[in-house]
């Protein structure tokens, strides 16, 4: 029983899929998304494929918000909405992301893409929220969120709009909000693109890990499972959008 926390994946199915197929997923294993699933890349068709054949959670994004927000799926304090008259007709501008990111689909893949966005998880996901996770070797409960959290505040108590958009703190030197998270939970996110995983910690203990490694930037794919304490990489195919 593993679980396996990717970072942005942004429309990279190839690499998506191959990083999938090397992981050999169980039955009691599960695949989980940070967020920003299929912006600025190549397939956020194929993406969406991958992720609902293998059974994919996923917490929000940036660039979900936006879509969602647009069909009416999430209110003004992003709060999810149900839609009694179903989805409205859609255009390339309905599915745009934060920063007016294109997302590049053929319209008869539109409605599918935002009928599977609606699926969504919520802002954050706890080990405790999914059926076979378990904690870390030594104990340690985790949570998933894109962006970070806000050090010192309750994870319910977060506000949605930090936690798919945090990064730095306000005061001197701006520090990563990460810098000053002292747990007791492993944090993992993303958003924050870095060549390597950012890796926070306290005491020789793993308190934060950032996975977005820039795969659409011609970067890596990365997945942690905190259960076994072990990453999987999966270089890009190419740079598919400049960073």
């Amino acid at each position: 029983m593993a679980t396996w926390i990717v970072g942005d994946i942004h429309g990279c199915a190839e690499e998506l899929a191959t990083l999938i197929d090397a992981l050999a997923l169980g039955p009691q294993d599960t695949f989980v998304s940070v967020g920003d699933l299929f912006h600025r890349g190549p397939d956020p068709a194929g993406v969406v494929q991958l992720l609902d054949a293998c059974g994919a959670r996923f917490v929000l994004g940036n660039h979900e918000v936006r879509v969602l927000r647009r069909a009416g799926l999430l209110d003004s304090n992003l709060e999810r909405r149900e839609l009694s008259a179903g989805l409205p007709e859609l255009d390339a501008e309905d599915l745009r992301g934060d920063g007016d990111q294109p997302c590049h689909s053929d319209p008869h893949e539109r409605r599918g893409l935002v009928e599977y966005l609606s699926r969504h998880d919520g802002y954050f996901l706890r080990d405790t929220d999914l059926e076979h996770a378990r904690p870390t070797r030594g104990g340690r409960p985790w949570n998933v969120v894109h962006a970070g959290v806000f050090p010192g505040v309750a994870l319910e108590e977060q506000r949605p709009r930090d936690l798919i958009s945090v990064r730095r703190l306000n005061g001197p030197g701006r520090p990563w909000w990460y810098e000053f998270h002292e747990g007791p939970e492993l944090i993992l996110f993303g958003h924050t693109p870095s060549p390597f995983p950012r890796a926070h910690h306290v005491g020789g203990e793993l308190l934060a890990l950032g996975l977005d490694t820039g795969c659409v930037y011609g970067g890596k794919l990365t997945a942690y499972c905190p259960e076994l304490e072990e990453f999987h990489v999966v270089p890009a195919v190419k740079a598919w959008a400049e960073a």
